[in-house]
């Protein structure tokens, strides 16, 4: 059941087929004719972005502003799961104290 089972070759038919004859073919060289000239490019309509100083100081302020506020809000969510966590434990050892008195006093 677990053994793999080997595909066996067939025996063969003793139809045997002729080898396909390949004849050349003629090479036709293309005829040589002057190059048409390429127009060029049109220019884009898009405007190019100039960033003046200004701009540039701007989007460092800017960015900035985004890394701290990110990093707050996560340092934050850190802090209250910690705390969080650390009540949670509190709690459990209160409980367990309180069984454990209830039970020494039966």
């Amino acid at each position: 059941m677990f053994h793999p089972k080997i595909p066996t070759m067939p025996q063969p038919t003793g139809l045997i087929t002729p080898p396909a004859v390949v004849e050349p073919t003629a090479v036709i060289q293309p005829q040589t004719s002057t190059p048409v000239p390429v127009a060029p490019a049109p220019a884009s309509p898009r405007p190019t972005v100039q960033l003046t100083p200004g701009a540039v100081v701007a989007l460092i302020g800017g960015g900035t502003a985004v890394v701290l506020v990110v990093g707050a809000v996560l340092v934050s969510m850190l802090l209250a799961v910690a705390i969080t966590g650390a009540s949670v434990a509190i709690c459990a050892l209160v409980i367990r104290s309180l069984i454990n008195t209830e039970a020494k006093r039966r």
